[in-house]
């Protein structure tokens, strides 16, 4: 830990402070699609007349699903609710949490941040059976539940009089068994990446541990929300405010990310269209904002400037564009071809 109370303290005018903001995604990604409509891109052709028909099947999908237009944050919240089922509403109900809305507020985040940072492939053999009952979850929805599970179980709190918690110590202190348990893992249901997945966490314990300024002191990860209170004195915090503070909080979490004068960059890659060859997506972390926008409400914040964040850099979004033709690869290979990141 540094004096300045951070992990890894980002200085003002230290040239990584520009990309670790959400308008560098934007502005950043605007060169990318400039080079492609200037027929630049190697990979890829950008056609125009296929934009509308995808923005329309996205319109009908949407009516389809909210026909009132009231479309719910996509977040974490989403995944603990599979199969229709509250399981974090009677989680509360259970612990006494309803009368308290910031005491809940925080256990929200408590749970919610390392479940984000477990939602990682499981493999297409892995389920989950959760004792709501249901057919077995898979994919982001079944480790969206095992990790409800394993906060549920006191597995992340050091404190045994209140186990709804995730301390830094209980993070770092966690045990292999324990997280294959709570997560069903064994010979006949294999998780991929059980063991990068505790090292994630136990790195979040020691992050968190660090970085008394967000965490507090002993660190607990629902205690981001009293430093957000402290900048909200009109109770209203930005959501730009949100991402930036668990970019530089939870930054150094991340093993093997690329580092700009020793401030690791999290989802920043390598991109020749840049002057200085770096490109932020900050994917995760804006996931795990949108996820804590609940939670903030709850407490009764008002977050604004929503529009500041991005849609997801992901598959789902970028194969959208793939399959309407708007993103065309140049060489049909692109569909059969092999790729890895570097």
């Amino acid at each position: 830990m540094t004096s300045s109370g951070w992990h890894t303290p980002v200085s003002i005018g230290h040239p990584a402070e520009s990309l670790l903001r959400p308008g560098a995604v934007r502005s950043r990604c605007r060169i990318v699609m400039a080079r492609c409509l200037a027929g630049l891109s190697p990979f890829f052709t950008w056609d125009e007349r296929t934009l509308s028909v995808c923005a329309d099947y996205v319109a009908q999908t949407i009516r389809l699903n909210y026909p009132d237009l009231q479309v719910p944050y996509h977040s974490r919240w989403r995944h603990f609710e599979a199969g229709g089922v509250d399981r974090w509403g009677a989680l509360v109900a259970r612990a006494g949490l309803d009368g308290d809305p910031l005491e809940r507020a925080r256990t929200a985040i408590d749970l919610v941040i390392p479940s984000v940072l477990l939602d990682a492939g499981a493999g297409p053999e892995w389920r989950f059976l959760d004792g709501a009952g249901g057919p077995p979850l898979a994919r982001s929805e079944g480790l969206g539940v095992a990790s409800l599970a394993l906060f549920a179980s006191g597995a992340l709190s050091t404190d045994r009089a209140q186990p709804l918690r995730c301390d830094a110590e209980a993070l770092a202190s966690l045990g292999r068994d324990t997280l294959a348990t709570a997560f069903q893992v064994g010979p006949a249901n294999p998780l991929v990446g059980l063991d990068g997945r505790l090292a994630l966490l136990q790195r979040l314990g020691e992050v968190m541990a660090a970085t008394p300024a967000v965490f507090g002191t002993p660190a607990r990860a629902g205690h981001l929300l009293d430093y957000l209170l402290a900048r909200a004195p009109d109770g209203r915090v930005a959501a730009g405010l949100v991402l930036e503070t668990l970019l530089r909080a939870l930054g150094p979490v991340w093993p093997g990310r690329l580092r700009l004068q020793g401030v690791p960059l999290g989802d920043c890659w390598a991109h020749p269209a840049m002057d200085d060859g770096l490109l932020p997506f900050h994917k995760l972390t804006q996931w795990l904002t949108y996820s804590l926008l609940e939670p903030l409400e709850w407490a009764g914040l008002t977050v604004t400037g929503l529009e500041e964040l991005t849609g997801l850099p992901e598959y789902r979004n970028g194969g959208l564009l793939l399959d309407f033709g708007v993103l065309c690869p140049r060489d049909q290979a692109f569909w059969s071809h092999r790729w890895r990141s570097e």
